[in-house]
């Protein structure tokens, strides 16, 4: 029996794990942090639960591929989902710019705003419409199929590529001025920051929501994780949690050891790194094997952008039912970092709905305030001076506070800070380089990358996670993490086991 030792104990490494040993093969997982789950996480403050990832997850939708493929994984099979009624609501002024999950309902609501927008929001919504048809591919990777399989694939595809087409050509603020009212075009400029990001990462969702191919399991992120742990550990796989790896031996073009910050060390026939990809060509191969691919993004962060998140954890001392679950209200300029372009709206997220994240009558708040470049370098800087990054973090949640009580007044003495993360607080606990939450964001000027995960000079190491296929996040992780253990089952020439 060939054993294969995974790198990385999140999504991606935790459905290498299941499928290896549903394949035959012996593996372990080893974990940097305490708790398995990679970025796919939440953790305690109070008597609250921040959940600290799932918005929300595309493959919820019973009967498609996808959910098959979570459900095969432990992560959602019998697990109830919660649907909320609208993907965001925006406010400008006195307005409310609802993104329903109802279509319909959706461009009734925009005409009734601005009847002047009906070809604009016809055009958006029929996209929309088109869009829900798509479902992300789990059969064979590219890479492994036949000619036929390829045609029937592209034929699958016939109906998305003239979108893609046309609106990864065309930036945010671009599709943002095809309309005339204020709020409308504001909602969609909010999405993103300025800048030449594609809008088709805002249609996609939006497409994903609307067909309700995407929703939010209940118990949150780190539940989704432990469950897929407990699927792993019950086919016989081996965890070691606080094993960060170190370094690899290699010989002949081969990795034949890998060592471990805790004096551990361990040998197998394969090795899967399901980790951070800059983690993997600059730390472990200490840049010897560097691919090109990813040296051509990682060094033009303009066209390859890289995000992250201020997370600001809030315990409020009532219910929030008659609140969108997702808001994005304006507030008077939040500066963070001594940024030249201070923050005019806030996102923030209720969980209500989760009766256990908060004590009983109480609401836990999250607002993620995404971080590009420059302010990802200006924390960077700031965590070497541990007392003045420890100040900035609460000065931000302090702000946060008091844009929620200008909002909402009645809140005002039952607002209580639980928790600030930071992009700092991501690489320092997931090793995620920049603290990035996905892989390289859409642009106009930007290529998408597609990639194998194998490391060209050596035989038996893998890359497997998010970054390998755009745009990356959680479904990602979980196509990757099982057609790497696809191809070294041909390598091994084994039988596949496809889904049930």
């Amino acid at each position: 029996m060939k054993k294969i030792v995974i790198i990385g104990g999140g999504i991606s490494g935790l459905t290498a794990g299941i499928f290896a040993q549903k394949n035959g093969f012996e593996s372990i997982i080893l974990e940097k942090h305490h708790t398995m789950g990679g970025e796919c996480t939440g953790w305690d403050r109070e008597n609250y639960h921040i959940d600290g990832c799932i918005h929300w997850l595309v493959g919820t939708k019973e009967g498609t591929p996808i959910r098959r493929l979570w459900e095969y994984v432990g992560a959602l099979d019998g697990v109830e989902i919660y649907h909320p009624e609208s993907f965001l609501a925006f406010e400008y002024q006195d307005i409310t710019v609802n993104f329903y999950r109802d279509l319909e309902r959706l461009k009734s609501s925009w005409l009734e705003k601005s009847p002047n927008d009906r070809n604009s929001i016809e055009e958006f919504c029929s996209t929309i419409k088109k869009l829900q048809s798509f479902q992300m591919p789990v059969g064979k990777p590219m890479d492994m199929m036949n000619v036929f399989q390829k045609i029937q694939f592209m034929a699958s595809m016939k109906d998305i590529g003239p979108i893609m087409q046309k609106y990864s050509k065309l930036s945010v603020q671009e599709l943002a001025s095809k309309f005339k009212h204020p709020a409308l075009k504001g909602a969609i400029n909010s999405f993103m920051p300025d800048g030449n990001f594609s809008a088709i990462s805002i249609l996609f969702p939006l497409g994903t929501f609307t067909g309700n191919q995407s929703s939010i399991p209940y118990g949150g992120s780190k539940a989704m994780a432990l469950r897929m742990v407990d699927k792993y550990v019950s086919l016989g796989g081996k965890v070691e949690t606080s094993c960060e790896v170190t370094d690899l031996t290699i010989k002949r073009r081969q990795v034949n050891k890998i060592n471990c910050r805790n004096g551990k060390f361990f040998t197998g026939d394969y090795f899967i790194t399901a980790c951070d990809a800059k983690v993997l060509y600059e730390r472990l191969l200490k840049g010897e094997y560097n691919d090109p691919k990813f040296q051509k993004r990682y060094n033009n962060p303009k066209d390859y952008p890289l995000a992250s998140n201020i997370y600001v954890g809030i315990g409020y001392e009532s219910t929030m039912d008659d609140i969108p679950r997702t808001l994005r209200f304006p507030v008077n300029s939040i500066n963070i970092n001594q940024n030249d372009k201070p923050i005019e709206h806030l996102q923030m997220t209720h969980y209500t709905y989760e009766k256990k994240f908060a004590p009983k009558g109480h609401s836990v708040v999250t607002f993620a305030i995404n971080q590009f470049e420059p302010e990802l370098t200006v924390w960077e800087k700031l965590i070497k001076d541990k007392e003045q990054y420890k100040q900035e973090k609460t000065r931000i949640g302090e702000e946060v506070i008091k844009a929620m009580e200008t909002r909402f007044p009645y809140m005002k003495g039952k607002l209580k800070l639980l928790d600030v993360a930071s992009p700092q607080t991501y690489q320092r606990y997931c090793n995620a380089y920049r603290g990035a939450f996905m892989g390289f964001w859409p642009t106009l000027s930007g290529k998408s990358l597609a990639h194998t995960g194998k490391i060209k000079g050596l035989k038996n190491l893998m890359l497997s996670g998010q970054w390998l296929q755009p745009p990356g996040g959680l479904p990602v992780a979980l196509i990757t993490g099982k057609d790497t253990i696809m191809r070294l089952c041909k390598k091994e020439k084994i039988k596949f086991e496809e889904l049930n």
